[in-house]
């Protein structure tokens, strides 16, 4: 990860250049679509404040999604609940690697009408610094 400001963590940034190759090159790799259609849509947008990843998750459940961060990894998972063993309904799960330790990051979730929104603050701040789950509301 390259910063722009080594003076405090909050002034800390992620370097805005690699990111939009990063996205250029997450959106051109036919993985991406692959996933889209076997797994679960995600797309990703920005603002001035946070970059935001977005799941289309409308036949599940907020309690039915996991959503963990491990470094650099964002990792969205979702089963219908199921107590047989073996569950008929198969796990989806997608993984996005960013192009920098997201766990320094603030992250939040919500999930409405189907629509899962995780917020990871552009700024390196309050992220603890370690591989957590996001406790969606």
């Amino acid at each position: 990860m390259e910063v722009k400001n080594k003076k405090s963590p909050q002034d800390q940034t992620v370097d805005l250049e690699k990111m939009e190759q990063w996205l250029k090159d997450y959106f051109l790799d036919p993985l991406t679509s692959h996933y889209d259609h076997s797994q679960f849509r995600i797309d990703i947008y920005e603002t001035d404040e946070n970059w935001i990843v977005e799941g289309s998750l409308d036949e599940y459940a907020s309690s039915e999604i996991t959503v963990k961060m491990e470094k650099s990894q964002l990792i969205i998972s979702a089963q219908k609940h199921d107590y047989s063993s073996p569950s008929p309904f198969p796990k989806k799960v997608r993984a996005i690697n960013f192009p920098f330790p997201i766990i320094n990051h603030c992250v939040s979730a919500s999930f409405q009408h189907g629509v899962l929104e995780i917020f990871i603050s552009k700024k390196i701040e309050n992220g603890f610094g370690k591989d957590r789950f996001i406790t969606l509301p």
